[in-house]
């Protein structure tokens, strides 16, 4: 689907330079080269329609905010941003815990600071870590 989506990704008329792939079978990740092409609304929206069309064909959800990852014991971890408080609380996420950071929005950033420790990342300043040995 991924593939399909970035052979015939168009911006008005005109191809877009995309990448495409899921990462840790977790992450949709989609790129548009802009140096190519421009990316506008109706691009866009065809890319929202893409992740839709993968969430109701895989019965995942892609598109929640609230959820949180995390990498844990070898694997990604989903954890509700309701029950944060209590991960840290009781030592399950600790400041040096690897965190996915979906908030980035360049190649750049995605390979700079999409993985980071908790402690670099905006949850640091929401929670107060226990003392760790």
């Amino acid at each position: 689907m991924l593939n399909d989506f970035t052979e015939s990704w168009n911006s008005h008329g005109v191809p877009v330079k995309g990448y495409a792939s899921l990462f840790f079978g977790q992450f949709v990740v989609l790129m548009a080269d802009e140096r190519a092409s421009m990316v506008s609304g109706c691009s866009t929206d065809s890319s929202i329609h893409l992740i839709k069309e993968i969430e109701n064909r895989f019965e995942v959800q892609l598109f929640d905010r609230q959820l949180l990852a995390f990498y844990v014991k070898d694997k990604v971890e989903l954890l509700p941003l309701s029950q944060l408080s209590f991960a840290v609380n009781n030592g399950f996420i600790q400041s040096g815990t690897l965190y996915f950071n979906n908030t980035v929005s360049t190649k750049s950033e995605m390979i700079n600071n999409w993985i980071i420790p908790v402690k670099d990342s905006w949850i640091a300043s929401r929670v107060s870590f226990i003392q760790e040995v």
